[in-house]
């Protein structure tokens, strides 16, 4: 039978000055297609909805005794008999902090995805990054950048990304201090309970989170068939299966069963959960975490809406 998926980058795993630059040729268009992305879908982030300080209007309200006259809007006052204060929007700079996957398992591409979950997992940290610099948030990579607020974020990301060495496993997030929202892309393949013994003191430090899943349709719908080799990229191990599509449905059983648990305690810690395939458009897991970022549920299961490529 052919071949249905494959590593996209067959780079030995211990190289890890060919796997570096490897990623600087995958960044650069990613940051583009993250450009693209973001200027179609947002086109900046929604405020507080909170009065106070900042340059964006918000409301007009009636004057109130002892008021600074210099906050009189004039000109809406001489509308009616009343006179108006002019509200600004309180704007604050929160820092977000931004990780993606970046291991041998997210360079998996199938026949049936659009591109491979590492090149979707970067275009979605950039994009999101590129939304916030725009409203003056301050963006942050664990153990890669240090929070800034620049309308060039994105552009600088990406350059961190491009000289960073190549890890696995979850960041080190002992970096992180304050309240920040931190936003965790890959493919969390890892036993479930292990993840979230990770995650758990992140939730219990004050950290909200935000975990997005990027999967290949292969490895949910397990399409495979016939005598096929089964190879971990991680670490090299092999698995024939003499008849695969009899594994099928036990398969897909165990990995709906990971992905539902991850889900459920992820929200019982009090974070998001987006759940994202690769043969879907990049824009539907920005809007999902975009959207739990503004205080808004995300439509859809998981957070993220399962419709048809597009």
């Amino acid at each position: 039978m052919a071949s249905i998926g494959e590593i996209v980058t067959p780079t030995p795993g211990k190289d890890a000055l060919a796997r570096a630059r490897q990623r600087a040729v995958l960044v650069p268009d990613c940051m583009v297609e993250a450009r693209r992305i973001a200027n179609t879908v947002i086109a900046g982030w929604h405020g507080r909805r909170k009065r106070g300080i900042g340059e964006n209007f918000w409301q007009f309200r009636p004057y109130a005794n002892g008021e600074s006259l210099s906050r009189i809007d004039w000109r809406r006052s001489a509308r009616d008999d009343h006179t108006y204060v002019r509200d600004r929007e309180w704007e604050a700079a929160h820092t977000i902090w931004l990780w993606a996957d970046m291991s041998p398992s997210m360079l998996y591409k199938s026949t049936l995805g659009l591109v491979s979950k590492e090149s979707r997992a970067l275009v979605v940290m950039l994009a999101l990054a590129e939304i916030l610099a725009r409203s003056g948030e301050r963006i942050g990579c664990p153990g890669i950048m240090e929070p800034i607020s620049a309308r060039n974020a994105a552009e600088r990301l990406a350059t961190a990304l491009i000289h960073a060495p190549p890890t696995a496993g979850l960041p080190d997030t002992r970096m992180i201090r304050g309240a920040s929202d931190l936003v965790l892309i890959g493919d969390f393949l890892d036993d479930a309970d292990n993840v979230i013994g990770r995650l758990a003191p992140l939730a219990r430090r004050g950290l909200q989170g935000h975990v997005v899943e990027i999967s290949d349709p292969a490895e949910e719908l397990f399409p495979y068939s016939g005598r096929t080799e089964f190879i971990d990229p991680e670490t090299g191990e092999k698995l024939v299966a003499g008849r695969a599509e009899t594994l099928r449905e036990e398969y897909q059983t165990v990995y709906r069963a990971r992905r539902e648990n991850l889900g459920q305690s992820l929200r019982h810690l009090g974070w998001n959960f987006v759940s994202h395939r690769t043969d879907r458009l990049a824009s539907e897991a920005l809007v999902a975490v975009h959207m739990y970022l503004s205080g808004m549920p995300a439509a859809g299961p998981h957070g993220a809406s399962h419709g048809g490529m597009a």
